[in-house]
């Protein structure tokens, strides 16, 4: 892989170690290209008849990019605009009440614990359990496994093979997952993958998607359907559903944030997901040999491109490593500062930070 013609895309790189890409990827020349053609054919052309057929057309496009980087048919995936979004239709569509189990990790991430706490007001039980050995909490209570792929805090990856071979339907955050590490949910066998666009993935914010095996997604009802959601909405109440997943699209995606997330991905799927993955994983494990060096301390982690450490002040820490032109995150609540680390930071990123520490 050609490092510096990938770094290339991103002119935020000429200038920051971002290292911040598990809140929000760097921006690609192409995605805010695309986005600014897309408000200049708007301006000068309208937003009427040809307009929705744009419309509709990228989002096609979108959909297809996303299902070919999890290994998904097209019509088993949903345009959402968040992970959080996907996970609430997939717990609210299942219509859980009291007598139904949600077995989660204890240190989820908030787009998971909203949809979770929806659940335990409806009279779901959620059990907790640590992220690595949540296969060892399954009963035959549990109705759902709901969790992270990644774990957002340091990068613990989910057991899903051991998850799996338990029986119980599997719904996995993927919002540390897609673009990061590689995604085919065929292996993976999950029930339902839910991921963001604008993390790994470099798209817009409010973009993301929703994959749902078949069978599974016959159990999840469609919360809100919408205009988009019909076979033939001039049907009226008569009109049918869609099939598969795209009954569960979100109502409306701005043109200009489609192509935005299309660009984004388009750049990234030329280089090479594999590439891309390898490299970035690589990576991160070089910032954790770095920080061993330096006498920090690494907070557990899978293979994966997050890397956590023990800070007495992370929040000042992360300014003042900002000054620096370092970007990292800190997370609340905890003792941890977090770098993303991927296939475009350099060794030069890493030894900024490195030093600014």
């Amino acid at each position: 892989m050609d490092l510096a013609a990938l770094r290339a895309h991103f002119p935020v790189l000429e200038r920051l170690a971002y290292l911040n890409a598990g809140t929000d990827g760097p921006v690609p020349y192409a995605a805010a290209e695309a986005a600014r053609a897309e408000v200049e054919r708007e301006l000068h052309e309208g937003r009427a008849g040809a307009h929705f057929a744009r419309r509709f057309a990228l989002q096609d496009d979108l959909r297809a990019g996303y299902a070919e980087l999890i290994g998904a048919a097209c019509d088993d995936v949903a345009l959402t605009t968040s992970t959080s979004e996907g996970l609430g239709l997939v717990l609210a569509g299942m219509e859980l009440g009291p007598g139904n189990e949600i077995l989660t990790a204890d240190d989820e991430h908030p787009g998971l614990l909203g949809p979770l706490a929806a659940a335990r007001a409806r009279g779901v039980r959620i059990v907790e359990a640590p992220l690595a050995a949540l296969h060892e909490h399954v009963t035959r209570a549990t109705t759902l496994v709901a969790c992270s792929h990644v774990g957002w805090v340091s990068g613990v990856l989910a057991p899903v093979a051991e998850l799996r071979a338990t029986g119980v339907p599997v719904v996995l955050d993927g919002a540390q997952g897609a673009g990061a590490v590689p995604v085919d949910v065929g292996a993976l066998r999950c029930a339902a993958y839910a991921a963001a666009g604008q993390k790994w993935l470099c798209g817009a914010d409010g973009t993301g998607f929703l994959y749902l095996e078949p069978e599974f997604g016959a159990r999840v009802r469609a919360i809100a359907p919408s205009y988009t959601s019909f076979e033939d909405a001039s049907l009226g109440m008569d009109a049918a559903l869609r099939e598969g997943a795209r009954c569960h699209d979100t109502p409306a995606l701005a043109a200009e944030v489609v192509a935005f997330s299309l660009g984004a991905l388009r750049t990234l799927s030329d280089v090479g997901w594999p590439e891309l993955q390898a490299r970035a994983s690589a990576q991160a494990a070089a910032l954790v040999e770095g920080l061993g060096a330096a006498g920090r301390r690494v907070a557990p982690r899978g293979e994966t491109t997050l890397v956590a450490w023990e800070d007495a002040a992370p929040e000042a820490t992360r300014e003042r490593l900002s000054t620096a032109d370092v970007v990292v995150r800190n997370l609340p609540g905890r003792p941890l500062l977090r770098a993303s680390v991927g296939a475009w930071t350099s060794d030069e990123d890493l030894e900024r930070l490195l030093a600014a520490l």
